[in-house]
């Protein structure tokens, strides 16, 4: 599971976290919901394609992602939602729709929204349904370096 490999990186880096458990949820607002942590707190990822290669887009359970508005923010031609198809092999360890925010791990690039940054701490998905990590936003920012996009 990218749990033990997202633990081991964080422990590696000295990175204080907490690991939440919860009845299987699906959804980044039932899943938020389930754990107790707002919404606005709890960062949900998208898998994108920006001019055909694959990222990673983080920002708040409660906002979607406006692919238009990430184009022009990213500098990109074109930026679509990708398919299971295109990013399953990449997360090996993880169930679909439960990637963690770590990008940095999966060699992928990662975009954050500046409505998640103002969060003292973040919760998100730890490779499964029913597993949530929580950790202070600066930890994530300096271990992840995501770009701060308009989303």
């Amino acid at each position: 599971m990218s749990m033990e490999r997202v633990t081991q990186y964080l422990d590696e880096q000295g990175v204080k976290y907490v690991i939440l458990q919860h009845s299987p949820a699906y959804t980044a607002q039932e899943v938020a919901a389930s754990v107790h942590v707002p919404g606005r707190h709890f960062a949900k990822c998208v898998m994108v394609k920006i001019d055909g290669r694959l990222a990673l887009a983080v920002l708040p359970a409660t906002d979607q992602v406006v692919l238009e508005r990430m184009a022009k923010s990213v500098g990109a031609q074109n930026v679509e939602l990708a398919s299971e198809a295109d990013f399953q092999d990449r997360f090996p360890e993880c169930e679909v729709g439960a990637m963690p925010p770590f990008g940095n791990l999966f060699d992928m690039e990662v975009f954050v929204s500046p409505h998640l940054t103002a969060a003292e701490r973040i919760a998100f998905n730890a490779g499964s349904h029913t597993d949530v990590m929580q950790l202070a936003y600066g930890d994530f920012q300096r271990l992840v370096n995501p770009a701060e996009v308009a989303l």
